[in-house]
């Protein structure tokens, strides 16, 4: 399965973009604010232009998992479904524990991906109900999953 995420708004405090899931329009999502990081850059230039839980990762192609629980989220009733094991980008230069998560606004991000629809400036809304669909597409895709983020 391939997933893709295109930035299709970058603003000064949150990122808004358009997730695909093989090609076909799925949800849209929100991010920390986009600071130019890229996974084909060095890692000095990466953590240099990172801002501590306020930037979005790198634009880059990772891998996806299901196998690792999230210690922050796993006692959260929103996440009993899952038992807290959170879609997790592996790999991400400068970050760890990257997640595709629930979430309305930036400041719900600290680097992730929160999914949902971006119907009101600045958040996306709906993202319990859209993170569900989404969590249920993963769990039923072949490994590997990648995401490309543009």
């Amino acid at each position: 399965m391939q997933l893709t995420l295109k930035r299709i708004a970058r603003r000064e405090t949150y990122t808004i973009g358009k997730l695909y899931i093989d090609e076909q329009y799925f949800c849209d999502t929100i991010e920390d604010r986009d600071r130019g990081l890229e996974q084909r850059l060095p890692l000095q230039v990466n953590i240099a232009r990172k801002k501590k839980g306020v930037t979005a990762i790198p634009v880059g192609t990772y891998r996806l998992t299901l196998s690792v629980k999230s210690p922050r989220f796993a006692g959260k009733k929103q996440y009993a479904f899952c038992n807290g094991f959170l879609p997790r980008l592996i790999n991400v230069p400068a970050f760890d524990g990257v997640l595709i998560h629930i979430g309305n606004t930036a400041q719900d991000s600290e680097g992730c991906i929160l999914v949902g629809e971006n119907k009101e400036v600045g958040k996306v809304l709906n993202s319990t109900a859209t993170f569900q669909r989404l969590y249920a597409k993963l769990k039923e895709a072949i490994d590997p999953i990648w995401i490309t983020i543009v």
